[in-house]
């Protein structure tokens, strides 16, 4: 499949499910599969619990995460006693999680594991550059978790693909509504302001960047806590730089106190923002532009038409009006066996 040669060009990325059962795993066996490991290490690991039999929550069955030989892997203590498959040990992580310190292992033959790797963002990024460092990894998979879309931050990987389907919406159109949204957020340009090298060593606060391209503080903590905001206050502002989530409320000031005038909205990533369509694309006809400092490349989405209730979409027909939504070459990897 084409998106597996365009992988090759990067050294990470995160599988996002956009709902449970959406196919994420059936989406990481599909590239463990296929990627040339005569060539390559390439390292998996998770955020959250991956490669069980039975999902916790609906009790429906689940692919689990088959390895192979060669390959690198990192999860918690309590699952690596319990894997498939005759590894070495490489490394034992000094951060904990609920389940026990985070194992670096490497597989000797093909087999199975439950994979639970580091609980936070900052945590993962740092799994992933000791294995890249430490242990010559090539690539990094990092499979993900309900509502942590974080992990697709291009802080933490530089490509991703995202997973979809009838668990997040029996209806097509919801579906297909619902993902483009995501994905239209995904794929937000970065900002063409000179400021942006300078906004990204901003930690905190919001900031406004003047037409002469001054860069002040706003007097705001965050985009989630502010008294006042009004047009004086935005008065000769060209753009204003939020450093932690852009929400509904703030967009809706903005758009509400800038006027006439069309202000950018600077975050850090897509992951920052936490508005819903509506408002979003009110922004946007009313003349607002929203972008960000670092992006990450989509390189495929992929759609699971089954959902755990016994829905079932006819998969043709989603790819079609979902591809035509998006522009973007949709695939279902477990009806049709595409080549890498």
């Amino acid at each position: 499949m084409p998106f597996v040669r365009e992988l090759l060009k990067y050294d990470s990325i995160s599988i996002v499910g956009l709902e449970k059962n959406t196919g994420k795993t059936e989406c990481l066996n599909y590239l463990i599969k296929r990627l040339p490991l005569d060539i390559m290490t390439v390292a998996v690991s998770s955020i959250g619990v991956d490669g069980e039999r039975r999902d916790q929550v609906t009790r429906s069955s689940k692919p689990e995460i088959l390895l192979r030989d060669g390959m690198l892997f990192g999860t918690s203590e309590q699952h690596y006693r319990s894997r498939r498959v005759t590894s070495e040990l490489l490394d034992i992580g000094d951060e904990r999680t609920s389940l026990g310190r985070v194992i670096t292992a490497r597989a000797l033959c093909g087999g199975k594991v439950l994979l639970s790797g580091p609980s936070s963002t900052a945590s993962l990024r740092r799994w992933m550059d000791s294995a890249i460092k430490n242990h010559n990894a090539n690539l990094c998979i990092i499979d993900g978790a309900l509502s942590r879309m974080s992990l697709a931050s291009p802080v933490v990987s530089k490509s991703m693909i995202l997973a979809t389907g009838a668990a997040l919406s029996a209806n097509i159109k919801t579906l297909v509504n619902k993902t483009a949204f995501v994905v239209g957020l995904v794929n937000i340009p970065v900002t063409k302001n000179a400021a942006g090298k300078i906004l990204e060593t901003k930690d905190d606060g919001v900031w406004r960047v003047g037409e002469d391209g001054e860069i002040t503080p706003l007097g705001i903590s965050s985009a989630l806590s502010y008294d006042k905001l009004d047009s004086s206050t935005i008065s000769g502002t060209k753009a204003i730089f939020i450093s932690g989530a852009l929400t509904d409320r703030f967009l809706n000031t903005i758009s509400r106190e800038s006027g006439d005038k069309k202000i950018e909205l600077i975050v850090r990533d897509f992951t920052k923002i936490f508005v819903t369509p509506l408002n979003y694309n009110t922004f946007l006809k009313r003349g607002g532009k929203v972008s960000v400092l670092k992006k990450s490349k989509l390189l495929a989405v992929c759609v699971n038409p089954t959902a755990p209730d016994g829905t079932h979409l006819d998969s043709d027909k989603l790819c079609r009006e979902l591809e035509k939504e998006i522009g973007l070459p949709v695939y279902d990897i477990i009806k049709n066996e595409y080549e890498a």
